[in-house]
């Protein structure tokens, strides 16, 4: 009775117990860093200033030896402290990324100021060069970005792989799986999300085009795409979830890949009736065998790379048996052959007719 009268009591003056706006990742100011390589081995680092105030923007960027030598000299260079707890992105070029990235992981991450919530975000293209162009039109581009990643983790959508530090660094010191990271292409005007990055270890391997994305993310659970688009089979789908399941057989050779899918179809233009109960059928079955291809050709290219970001490797683990290393599981996953396959639960555009 307590507890229902102190809520009703929070609910009247309007202080309710269940407000979510007020954390310290919204209310404090959004701090980036662009992190480059610069001359004979050095890091190239950038931020704006100030990060929400009413006055000019202005881009810092020093050329250190240590990433936080970069830190100490930001607040030598302006006259506000730019502190490392307010964090809360950081932009590496592509090719610094091919290079390996322990040493900054591991500095950020053993920062106590600075949060695991940090988002990681890997750039094709001058970062440096599109925040000096977005400054003469937004007043706080780097916020804007903020907003974005934190969409699109909060509401788990399929489409932008979204990762922290807590996350990349979890994946770098499992032996059973490779970190991911969000790639996008930048220059002057624009800023596209162009797909996963996937790293070996501290370095970036490779990164997946649009249609395999797409693929990634129906196959990586947890997530649901609003729209997924079939240009050869000039579809579009919407509210797509999945459910996957993983299993390796008993030498692991062959590691079996069911994907149960649901969704709607949303837009058809192709050559079947789609009114017609058989023709739909026909539909059906050209998305599924599509679907099983695409997920093939996407888990050899992992294999081919030599990268595990669905972290297939765990499912060696088991109560009885010693776990292998890492050195075991790579060779292991080089020669895994795949059997896929898909079980599709679409409704379709209108109602079918027989």
């Amino acid at each position: 009775m307590f507890l229902v009268i102190m809520s009703s009591m929070l609910w009247m003056i309007g202080c309710s117990p269940f407000v979510d706006n007020n954390q310290i990742e919204e209310i404090s100011p959004v701090i980036w860093w662009s992190i480059t390589e610069g001359a004979k081995g050095k890091l190239r680092i950038s931020t704006l200033v100030p990060p929400i105030y009413s006055e000019p923007k202005k881009m810092l960027t020093q050329e250190v030896d240590l990433l936080k030598e970069g830190g100490k000299d930001f607040n030598l260079s302006y006259y506000r402290e730019v502190k490392s707890g307010q964090l809360r992105m950081v932009f590496i070029e592509q090719e610094l990324a091919k290079k390996g990235i322990t040493s900054l992981m591991n500095t950020l991450f053993t920062d106590l100021d600075i949060s695991q919530r940090l988002y990681i975000v890997i750039v094709n293209g001058s970062f440096d060069d599109y925040i000096k162009n977005q400054i003469k039109t937004q007043d706080i581009p780097g916020y804007f970005l903020y907003r974005l990643l934190k969409h699109y983790e909060s509401k788990k959508q399929g489409d932008m792989t979204i990762v922290n530090l807590h996350q990349f660094m979890k994946r770098y010191y499992s032996p059973y799986s490779d970190p991911v990271a969000p790639i996008f292409k930048v220059d002057k005007e624009l800023f596209i999300y162009e797909g996963t990055a996937f790293f070996k270890n501290d370095k970036l391997q490779t990164n997946i085009n649009k249609r395999n994305e797409q693929i990634f993310q129906l196959i990586d659970n947890n997530h649901h795409l609003k729209v997924l688009t079939i240009p050869e089979l000039s579809i579009t789908m919407g509210n797509v979830t999945s459910k996957t399941k993983m299993k390796l057989n008993l030498d692991n050779s062959t590691l079996s890949l069911n994907v149960e899918l649901k969704g709607r179809i949303e837009e058809y233009r192709g050559k079947e009736d789609i009114d017609n109960l058989d023709q739909l059928a026909v539909i059906h079955q050209q998305i599924k065998s599509l679907f099983e291809k695409q997920t093939t050709e996407l888990l050899k290219k992992m294999q081919k790379s030599e990268v595990d970001p669905l972290e297939i490797g765990t499912l060696t683990l088991g109560p009885f048996s010693k776990p292998m290393s890492e050195d075991e599981w790579s060779t292991l996953w080089a020669n895994v052959k795949f059997n896929v396959t898909y079980e599709l639960h679409i409704q379709p555009l209108t109602n079918v007719r027989k």
